[in-house]
């Protein structure tokens, strides 16, 4: 095991409030969570400011957009963090927002898919056969 050295440093308070909230969020002692953030930043520094997955598990999604559309969304980030008092960033508004379409896309091909799948296993009597509450009153 690596020897370890005390590291002590004179942070604002609102500061030491996000270290801590995002600390407990982690699971991690505040030795261990500053430990892996430091690690973070210098792994950081040496790729240039890229950051590199351990497992490639994440992807880059570039497009350009017009400006008006720009002004939009940072006016909406801006209204968000004053409203939460978090910062509401691009990456988060971006992915609910690809979430949220494509767990209704999902939903609703689930539907259909259901829906034809059903529809399959009625016979052509039974698709064609009234029910009968639908039949007109006979007349006397």
């Amino acid at each position: 095991m690596e020897q370890k050295k005390n590291l002590c440093a004179q942070i604002p308070l609102s500061l030491h409030e996000q270290v801590s909230e995002a600390r407990e969020a982690a699971g991690q002692t505040t030795s261990e969570y500053v430990t892996n953030l430091l690690i973070e930043y210098f792994n950081l520094q040496k790729n240039g400011g890229n950051q590199i997955m351990a497992n490639n598990s994440t992807r880059t999604m570039a497009f350009q957009i017009p400006e008006t559309l720009f002004q939009r969304i940072k006016a909406h980030l801006e209204r968000e963090t004053q409203r939460t008092g978090k910062k509401y960033t691009q990456r988060e508004f971006v992915l609910g927002l690809i979430e949220e379409a494509l767990n209704e896309a999902e939903r609703l091909a689930s539907e259909e898919s259901s829906q034809t799948t059903g529809e399959a296993n009625d016979s052509p009597c039974e698709a064609t056969t009234p029910e009968v509450e639908d039949l007109p009153p006979e007349k006397p």
